[in-house]
């Protein structure tokens, strides 16, 4: 299984807001400069974020983006499903473009798509707040001042 850029950012996104906490909001450039990436790639994953309602954005002078919820209550597992485009780990999970001749018979899929299930359990059982446990090294990696 491997995750898109696109999820790989969302998720990058939140743990620097979480990180960073609620009471002092970040901009997409902050963070686009913290990990090296591209801030255009941001801009629609913070979006898009917004839309799921996992940050909140503010406009304006002096605006920016912070959590909209509280890390406990993001759950890794749902942030993975809304912003993966498919889980089509072989041609045969995307039944209008499946070729495959085995298909029919083919027994290999049912082991495929028990282990996406279980991937996917396992990242419900985490929520952000997990990964947030070694805040004081995580504000050094990313380069946030602390105050």
């Amino acid at each position: 299984m491997r995750l898109t850029l696109y999820t790989d950012y969302s998720l990058r996104v939140l743990l620097y807001l979480g990180v960073k906490g609620n009471d002092r909001l970040s901009t997409i450039q902050e963070i686009a400069d913290s990990y090296h990436i591209s801030k255009n790639h941001l801009m629609k994953v913070t979006y898009d974020l917004g839309q799921l309602g996992l940050i909140e954005t503010i406009r304006g002078r002096g605006g920016g983006i912070r959590l909209n919820l509280q890390p406990e209550e993001i759950n890794i597992g749902q942030v993975v499903r809304h912003t993966e485009e498919d889980f089509h780990l072989v041609e045969c999970f995307d039944e209008e473009n499946n070729l495959c001749k085995l298909s029919p018979a083919c027994k290999l899929k049912f082991a495929l798509n028990e282990a996406l299930n279980a991937y996917l359990q396992v990242l419900d059982q985490y929520s952000l707040a997990d990964f947030l446990m070694s805040k004081e090294e995580m504000f050094r990696l990313l380069g946030i001042e602390q105050y």
